[in-house]
């Protein structure tokens, strides 16, 4: 199937300083044994239990990153080892994330997802809400978590202009936010179908799934 030819394609696009999170939501561990002898070693699952069972076959030093809507009933069983969590789109999903890294004695790396897209369907908050979140005692006193960016998913659609200013608009919240807190450092957006034009607009971290494994089986 050519994982790791597509995986060499791919980051000959990638500038330096951006991160390829290879999507292998719903493929099978040998994929995953491909790209990681091709050298990958950021994985995103969108289920909790599809995540748990990857990591449990698969060498330890694999980061691995939730990138699916997050139940907070689920926290629990990839908090020992869970590298990011890209949709945390609540004050509660956060309190729940904090709890259990606590019982783990770690920090979660967490991304605070913003809804920039058209579609009511898609997760996040919106920009007062981020605001009201982030000026909140209850977030201030969160110990065991930390904010490390931004995530925000363009809405499905072929208007280029549209999903190029919804990038826009999420990279400059981005920005407003690292005068508050310098220490965010990633900007998670663009998939395989618009990753470039994601990168033009400031985009750290991308999500690319079907072009290094192909269609999705489900």
């Amino acid at each position: 199937m050519g994982i790791a030819k597509n995986l060499t394609t791919i980051n000959a696009l990638l500038p330096d300083h951006v991160t390829l999170v290879a999507v292998s939501k719903t493929k099978p561990i040998e994929d995953l044994q491909e790209a990681y002898k091709a050298g990958q070693r950021v994985f995103g699952e969108n289920k909790v239990q599809e995540m748990t069972q990857k990591w449990e076959a698969l060498p330890k030093d694999i980061q691995w990153h939730m990138i699916g809507h997050v139940q907070r009933n689920k926290v629990k069983y990839m908090a020992p080892f869970v590298s990011l969590i890209h949709g945390v789109d609540s004050l509660r999903l956060l309190q729940e994330i904090d709890k259990q890294a606590k019982k783990h004695q770690r920090i979660i790396p967490c991304l605070l997802q913003m809804h920039i897209a058209k579609e009511s369907t898609k997760f996040g908050f919106d920009e007062t809400d981020l605001r009201e979140t982030l000026a909140s005692d209850t977030f201030k006193s969160l110990a065991n978590i930390r904010i490390e960016g931004l995530m925000g998913m363009a809405t499905f659609t072929n208007d280029k202009v549209q999903i190029r200013s919804e990038f826009r608009y999420l990279k400059r919240i981005y920005t407003d936010l690292q005068r508050e807190l310098p220490e965010l450092n990633t900007l998670s957006m663009g998939m395989s179908g618009d990753f470039e034009m994601a990168i033009e607009e400031g985009s750290t971290m991308v999500r690319i799934g079907s072009s290094i494994f192909g269609a999705r089986n489900y």
